[in-house]
């Protein structure tokens, strides 16, 4: 069965007959059915026959004493956390596992049940915790190698199962190897190196041994159909501890499981949510990805988009090619609209009472109204002439300035689209006209800006296609304080994971 079919929500499959102990406890009836119609004495089912305390193994998450078979060890700055856990839950949802346990890479040895023979720890029980292993039964064993060097990444290997169950020698049978290259290639560090176009405000990510027991932690419980334990109030903490917990998740190949349940943490912060990405759209398009979430990374692209080629060269360096070819499809589809509703723009005009094209002869104030529209409009849409090497007054030589920030034109449509008095207002207006004062009077003047106001009520149609809203962020009427378009759309073909 692929872990494809593993999707949110997540169940985790029955344990196979041969899992089971031999001694299984029995399930208890509800007090209200085994007590009906009974009035013997209750006794209590704590209190062995020789007056002793009995011994009961737990077998539930995290320690699987009768059913676990693969053990794993996170140890982080002198803070171990002990997991006994299933072969099969762990395989289905992490290719890492998959790989680490079968028959070619596995490590895992077939043990003998315990005999009377066994030493002190036979003859006194095992402790609360210890794993029981009955029959033949093959185990592993799994511990966190912090790596021999600074910047290596925390990883779990396999180690000899002896040395931990049965007390035996202690030597490693395992060398750090690295799991498969994660998809994307979003292999950070766990404790994360966020750049400076992530959140830079206060989230209380300071304890990195800690941050690495809770994401193992998460990690497994969600493995387990469990709810990771993440911040469910400031969603900055939440960003960071769920991008952690994706990136270790990238490491293992289990994006398909994980991703789900941060994608369903992270959307009940709604409103706020859709604030935070038009805050941080980079950092969020990456989470989506991560995530598979399809309404993050959508909302995030639709920004990344609209304020294009702001960020590009660290999304380049931060993303997979596969979402850069969308993005830049994206951007050359506005691109392409812009162009067209910008040529459509330039061809607006006004006729006279006869039907006739304005000009300098048959209706001269008309005519100014066309040729100041249309020279606001080219100013706004044209980018500057780069600029002129100076002369050093030294040397002699001409050294070239820094090329102009890149135009975005989405503030001059949302101007656009807006019409009326949001551009080329009445002192513009009155402005333009005192040029040749001979010429400037009151009626003229009425007569220019009604003019003007016919050739913005038609403006306004055309650039109508670009002031749709893709977002789930509301912008008001008039499009908020954004000054880029959000009209990008995204279908269902474009989300990377889905190819």
């Amino acid at each position: 069965m692929s872990r494809r079919d593993y999707a949110m929500p997540f169940r985790a499959p029955a344990i196979p007959e041969d899992h089971v102990p031999e001694r299984a406890l029995t399930v208890r009836a509800a007090p209200s059915v085994a007590s009906r119609g009974s009035h013997s004495r209750r006794h209590r089912r704590n209190r062995s026959e020789y007056g002793g305390t009995s011994y009961q193994a737990q077998n539930e998450f995290p320690i699987f004493s009768q059913t676990g078979d693969v053990e794993i060890i996170i140890s982080a700055d002198g803070r171990t956390e002990r997991y006994l856990l299933h072969r099969l839950y762990l395989a289905q949802c992490s290719g890492f596992f998959e790989c680490g346990t079968s028959e070619n890479w596995s490590r895992g040895q077939q043990l003998s049940s315990l005999s009377e023979s066994s030493g002190d720890t036979a003859q006194k029980g095992p402790p609360v915790g210890a794993p029981r292993v009955g029959g033949n039964k093959t185990i592993w064993r799994y511990e966190l190698d912090p790596g021999s060097q600074e910047n290596d990444i925390p990883m779990l290997v396999q180690k000899d199962p002896n040395a931990s169950i049965f007390g035996g020698n202690n030597r490693s049978s395992s060398t750090r190897t690295k799991p498969t290259n994660p998809s994307g290639g979003f292999l950070r560090s766990v404790v994360g190196n966020f750049s400076a176009m992530n959140l830079s405000h206060g989230t209380g990510y300071d304890d990195p041994a800690e941050d690495i027991l809770r994401d193992y932690d998460n990690m497994f419980r969600i493995f387990y159909n469990y709810p990771p334990t993440l911040d469910a109030v400031n969603i900055a903490n939440a960003y960071v501890q769920c991008k952690s917990l994706l990136t270790l998740a990238d490491m293992y190949d289990a994006l398909e499981v994980v991703g789900p349940r941060v994608d369903h943490h992270m959307l009940q912060f709604q409103n706020l949510l859709w604030k935070q990405i038009a805050k941080y759209p980079p950092s969020y398009l990456k989470l989506g990805y991560l995530a598979r979430s399809k309404v993050i990374f959508s909302e995030a692209i639709v920004h990344v988009v609209g304020q294009w080629p702001a960020g590009a060269t660290h999304l380049r360096t931060q993303l997979p090619d596969s979402v850069m070819e969308i993005i830049e499809d994206k951007v050359e589809e506005l691109e392409e609209m812009k162009t067209k509703i910008e040529g459509r723009l330039f061809r607006i005009t006004l006729l006279t009472a006869k039907g006739e094209r304005v000009s300098p002869h048959n209706a001269y104030v008309d005519w100014l109204a066309v040729s100041l529209f249309r020279e606001w409009l080219a100013d706004n849409t044209t980018p500057p002439p780069p600029p002129t090497p100076r002369e050093s007054p030294r040397t002699g030589e001409r050294r070239a300035l820094p090329p102009n920030p890149p135009l975005n034109t989405g503030k001059i449509y949302r101007l656009l689209g807006r019409g009326g008095s949001a551009y080329l207002g009445h002192d513009e207006c009155k402005r333009f006209l005192k040029l040749r004062p001979e010429e400037y009077n009151s009626h003229q003047l009425k007569r220019f800006e009604r003019r003007l106001d016919e050739l913005k009520a038609v403006a306004k149609e055309i650039a109508r296609p670009l002031m749709t809203n893709c977002l789930a962020l509301d912008l008001g009427r008039d499009g908020g304080s954004l000054g880029y378009l959000t009209c990008t759309r995204v279908e269902e073909r474009d989300f990377p994971w889905e190819t």
